[in-house]
Parts: structure tokens; C-alpha cells; sequence
């Protein structure tokens, strides 16, 4: 169970929201104020001298040490008051700690749900708002088995993949993160009402935009990089050459995080971005544990840890010191785990014909609990091998 950290007091709060809402104050020159006078209140406590002497200019200088903005933070913090919302600053322990690693990572993030989940393991899901069939049922795969084997799907609420991938994570019962282009009390698109309620309850909504913010255009590139920042990597399902995904997947490659696509038909103008991210050495994912093997040891260990704990599973000892303990699995499970091999793959027929005695239903689930586990991997055409 995560261990609850402490909230920024409500003076600490106004003085970020003032800062946040200085009018020519970019991210970037945010950042490096606060890295040089450490808080908030130190900056706003600076001469205009001492300001310009950061590199401000003059007009940004005069604004912050006038104060003029603290009226606007208060009627933020009762809008945050309002709606349930918290603010994360970038100095709280609370702020993603890979977000933190980019070139320009937001000053404050402001939230409206399950603030733990900004500690998780997440991975992007994106695609267009103009998905075909097949890019839906892709995301609508993928984003559940991701989630289930321990990964907090993020994606920013847009219609097509990305409320597919909402959707279909909430429908498992799975953790996932909206981040909004607009204030987290507003919701675009309006069709998303009863999603963006269902995920303030079960998951989080997120923004580096203050409350009110209207969803204007320019703003959604700039959440994409927030979306590629917090994750692992991302995993474009459709889009066209130019489309937002694209520059979200480019985003990535910047910040050095994987990038994942799901192939697509060749004479499609919607799998022509996925196609090419593949051409250009992006990860091909066909099911779930394409995403997983490219992770890091450490992440996956951890992923592993979590099922485990999701299950009530207690480890066993393992000769693998690399892989981290072996999971305890039913008895079930632990018979199809040595009648399959790892370099020779078998079909589901054969192991139901093996395991007379288990019916049908219990092979499936035997199977699915040790596909959860990263222990076994399922191949094209019901065929499966061991992984470890």
C-alpha cells in the first residue's frame, strides 16, 4: 500500500499558483527561477533588480514583485477547492520523477483523483481521433493487457485511440491517467463527460494548464510531451504521417523513452505513422509482452512484484538471481508451466489433450495467470512458450 505523503500547505499552494499564473513567465524560465531561488516565496520576497539579475525581463520582473497575480491564485485555489483538485508542485515528492528528466517539465501539475498513481510505472497510449475499426480493437486489446500486467495506462482523453484506451483499461479494472490539454474542471470533448467522471473517481486527471483553461489547439502539443515525460515509453496504435501521435512519438525519441507501434494495413492513410515509426526502429507490438520485454530489468522486476501482490502471491526462491523470485502459482498453473517449453511452442489443443484431467476453463485461466506473470508468452495462433 502506497505510503500517503504530505500535502504543500495552503500558502505554499497560493504562492505556486501565483507563480504559475505570471503572464510571459514560459515553463523553462519558471524552472530555472526556481532552481536558483529555490521557492516560491523566495522569488516572489526578490527585488525587480534581483529578478532582471535571473535573466527576466524587466516587464515579467515587475509583474512577480508586484504581487499582482495572488488575486488570481485565490480564485484558482477555490476553483481547485470546488472541483477536489490538488496541485503537485515540481518540488513536492508527489511529481513524477520521470517527468522531472525533460527538457521543460511543468512548474506544478494540478489533479483531480488518485494522486498515488503519479508514482506508478506508466506508458503512453496514443493514436488518432480518427480511428479505423482495427485501430480500435488494437487499443481496446493492448491498453487492458498492459494495465493487467501492472503498467497505469496514460493518454490524453482525445476521441478515437486514446478514449478507447481509457475505456477499455477502466473496464478491467485497470489504472490509468488523462492528461488534459484544458483546466482538469473542464472537459474536452464534451462527449468525455462521464468518462472524465469515472476516471476522477478510479484513476487521475491531469493538467499543467490552471483551472478554466480553455482546450485551444496550441496547448495539446504541449501535453503531449507531459504524456511521453511521465511514461516509460509510448505506444502509438494509428495516426497519420503528420498526425499528434507522430509528434508525441518524436517527443519521445527526444526524451529517450521507448517507442512502441502497432503495425497497420499498408494502404492505409492511418496506419501510415505506426508503419513508419517501425521503418525508422520503433518496437513492433503485437500483443502485450512485445511492450514488456523492451522494458528495463528493474521495471519489469517491479511489475512482477506488483501482480504478485495483486494476487496474494507469495514468492518462491529462484535459481535466477537476474529475474528476481519466481511467483507462487496455482496448482494448475504450475502444471502447464512444465509442460511447456521455451524454445518450442504448443498449441492449446495439445496442452488440453495433455491435461485430461483439467478442464478447459482451468487450462485458459492456468495460461492467462502465467501470461500475467511474465512467466509464459503467447504466440500467434493459440501456440505458447515458456519465458523463463
Amino acid at each position: 500500500m502506497p505510503v500517503a505523503l504530505p500535502a504543500i500547505t495552503k500558502e505554499e499552494e497560493l504562492h505556486w499558483l501565483a507563480l504559475r499564473l505570471v503572464p510571459g513567465l514560459g515553463t523553462s524560465k519558471a524552472g530555472k527561477l526556481i532552481e536558483q531561488l529555490r521557492s516560491p516565496q523566495s522569488i516572489f520576497r526578490a527585488s525587480r533588480s534581483d529578478l532582471e539579475a535571473t535573466g527576466l525581463s524587466g516587464s515579467v520582473a515587475q509583474t512577480i514583485a508586484s504581487g499582482c497575480t495572488f488575486e488570481d491564485a485565490v480564485d484558482q485555489q477555490q476553483k481547485m477547492l470546488e472541483t477536489g483538485s490538488a496541485l503537485v508542485p515540481i518540488t513536492d515528492p508527489r511529481y513524477p520523477a520521470r517527468l522531472k528528466e525533460i527538457f521543460d517539465p511543468p512548474i506544478a501539475l494540478f489533479a483531480r483523483g488518485r494522486l498515488e498513481l503519479l508514482q506508478s510505472v506508466m506508458l503512453g497510449v496514443v493514436g488518432t481521433r480518427r480511428p479505423t475499426a482495427y485501430g480500435i480493437a488494437a487499443a481496446e486489446r493492448l491498453s487492458p493487457d498492459l494495465a493487467q500486467a501492472g503498467l497505469t495506462i496514460v493518454s490524453g482523453m482525445a476521441r478515437g485511440i486514446d478514449t478507447a484506451a481509457h475505456r477499455s483499461t477502466l473496464g478491467i479494472g485497470g489504472e490509468t491517467i488523462a492528461v488534459f490539454g484544458c483546466g482538469v474542471d473542464l472537459v474536452y470533448p464534451a462527449e468525455n463527460r462521464k468518462l472524465a467522471s469515472e476516471i476522477a473517481e478510479k484513476g487521475l486527471l491531469l493538467s499543467e494548464f490552471p483551472m478554466g483553461s480553455p482546450a485551444y489547439p496550441q496547448n495539446f502539443p504541449i501535453r503531449n510531451r507531459v504524456i511521453s515525460g511521465m511514461s516509460v515509453g509510448i505506444l502509438v496504435v494509428e495516426g497519420a504521417q503528420y498526425s499528434g501521435s507522430s509528434i508525441t512519438a518524436r517527443m519521445a525519441l527526444e526524451q529517450q523513452r521507448e517507442v512502441f507501434a502497432v503495425p497497420g494495413n499498408i494502404t492505409s492513410k492511418m496506419s501510415w505513422g505506426p508503419n513508419l515509426l517501425i521503418k525508422q526502429g520503433a518496437k513492433l507490438v503485437q500483443e502485450w509482452n512485445d511492450v514488456l520485454v523492451e522494458l528495463p530489468a528493474d521495471i519489469r522486476r517491479l511489475l512482477i512484484a506488483k501482480a504478485q501482490a495483486r494476487y496474494g502471491q507469495i514468492p518462491l526462491e529462484t535459481k535466477d538471481e537476474e529475474a528476481g523470485p519466481a511467483p507462487e502459482i496455482s496448482p494448475a498453473s504450475r502444471s502447464l508451466m512444465q509442460a511447456l517449453k521455451a524454445d518450442i511452442p504448443t498449441h492449446i489443443d495439445q496442452l488440453l489433450e495433455t491435461f485430461d484431467t483439467l478442464t478447459s476453463s482451468e487450462v485458459i485461466a492456468g495460461l492467462f495467470e502465467l501470461e500475467m506473470l511474465g512467466l509464459v508468452r503467447q504466440l500467434p495462433g493459440k501456440n505458447f512458450v515458456k519465458v523463463w
